[in-house]
């Protein structure tokens, strides 16, 4: 029985089948997400490690995952999610219990001579960090049965990807609809910026995290530990980061008439934990990814609110793939007019003969 559709039609219906069945299959896993592109991160970053064992050393390749996988899960999973759960912890108590902000807030007020703002929008602000807190860590913040199916899914998939390394790389760069050298550039852009934004960017919030936390603690600042994980979480963002957290602690110790603490803590701050972050990249950028602070910046604004903590690392990916993309667009265009222009060269030549 002859088709009713011509070739054209039926390639427009195939092409729309594999976008409405795609729709259907992200819809699906929309909750999810987090577990796949976690999972690539951390390719990512232990490729390295699994290429020196399973393929210079040769040693088995399950065995190799699996020794990966366990030292993901108890080095980098498990402590992020312990120290996740205690900054939701910490924020959502605070959204409760918002008389603590109002009494700071109220003594800041006297020191300066300003009103910051009203009791009433403390306490709306308070609660909606609470809620934004929880809503950008969903697979710490939420349900335990959700935890567990986000992070046995990322691990799950990471096994096939190191196992069957060479048929996913293979696929991937079948299936991209780019040229190899754009592949290549997109691939390189990858590598600079998880090296970037986790390896070199997780060790700098460390240092500045625990930093600020002993700062803290040497001058009597109540609950240190817990200001030491906000600084180490708010030392991803690029200009801002832990000033956030210790230029408060010292401007409420000056208010509360504790000068020398207030003082010593702006002075730690401004000379060693700013200059420490300075110091650091310096040290780090010929290793990792120098990646400018403004792609940084605007990939964590994009990126958080979407894909919540896995955003400080997939919002600045973003912007920097859509900066190569209008690179290789604008190459592309050059190409095909200095085409264009020898035809046209060619053409006149031959005329002319």
């Amino acid at each position: 029985m002859t088709n009713i559709y011509t070739p054209q039609q039926q390639r427009i219906l195939l092409i729309a089948s594999l976008f409405i069945i795609a729709g259907f299959i992200v819809f699906g896993l929309n909750g999810y997400i987090s577990a796949f592109l976690g999972a690539g991160i951390l390719y990512v970053v232990l490729r390295p490690w699994f290429s020196a064992l399973a393929i210079r050393r040769h040693w088995k390749r399950p065995l190799v995952a699996a020794l990966l996988i366990a030292f993901s899960f108890i080095v980098i999973i498990m402590p992020f999610a312990t120290l996740s759960l205690l900054l939701v912890d910490r924020i959502q108590y605070y959204s409760q219990h918002t008389e603590d902000i109002l009494g700071l807030v109220k003594k800041v007020e006297d020191l300066t001579g300003y009103q910051i703002t009203s009791q009433q929008n403390i306490s709306s602000i308070a609660k909606q960090a609470g809620t934004y807190a929880t809503r950008i860590l969903p697979s710490i913040a939420g349900s335990a049965l959700d935890f567990v199916v986000i992070i046995g899914l990322m691990l799950f998939t990471l096994y096939f990807m190191f196992v069957q390394q060479e048929d996913f790389l293979k696929g991937l760069r079948k299936y991209l609809p780019f040229k190899k050298e754009t592949q290549e550039e997109l691939g390189e852009s990858l590598r600079n910026n998880v090296n970037a934004n986790v390896l070199g960017q997780a060790l700098v919030s460390f240092v500045q995290g625990v930093l600020t936390g002993t700062t803290l603690w040497i001058f009597g600042v109540p609950d240190p530990f817990f200001w030491g994980t906000v600084a180490f979480f708010v030392a991803f963002i690029p200009v801002l980061g832990t000033p956030l957290v210790w230029g408060p602690a010292g401007l409420i110790q000056l208010s509360q008439g504790n000068t020398a603490q207030g003082v010593g803590i702006l002075v730690v701050g401004v000379i060693i934990i700013i200059n420490i972050d300075n110091l650091l990249r310096i040290m780090l950028a010929k290793r990792m990814g120098n990646i400018h602070p403004l792609v940084t910046l605007a990939g964590i604004v994009l990126g958080v609110p979407i894909f919540g903590i896995l955003g400080l690392v997939v919002g600045p990916l973003l912007v920097s793939y859509f900066i190569v993309l209008i690179h290789v667009f604008e190459r592309e265009n050059r190409k095909q007019e200095r085409e264009a222009a020898k035809a046209e060269a060619t053409v006149e030549k031959t005329a002319q003969k």
